[in-house]
């Protein structure tokens, strides 16, 4: 089995990676959303609409 992240062969003791770093950089994607699922629901998409709109009225 090959790391998701790098490609090298995955360490047993951070399977499915190769190291820390890569089991690290994994983690940072889902918490950063990288991995999300999309929504369709209705709700959902009206909220993200609402905070897209507020965040566009911001300064930079």
């Amino acid at each position: 089995m090959s790391c998701p992240i790098c490609q090298k062969a995955a360490d047993q003791k951070y399977r499915p990676f190769c190291s820390k770093r890569c089991a690290d950089v994994d983690l940072a994607k889902w918490l950063g959303g990288a991995y999300a699922v999309p929504s369709r629901d209705p709700e959902d998409i009206e909220k993200a609409i609402e905070a897209t709109e507020e965040a566009l009225r911001k300064p930079h």
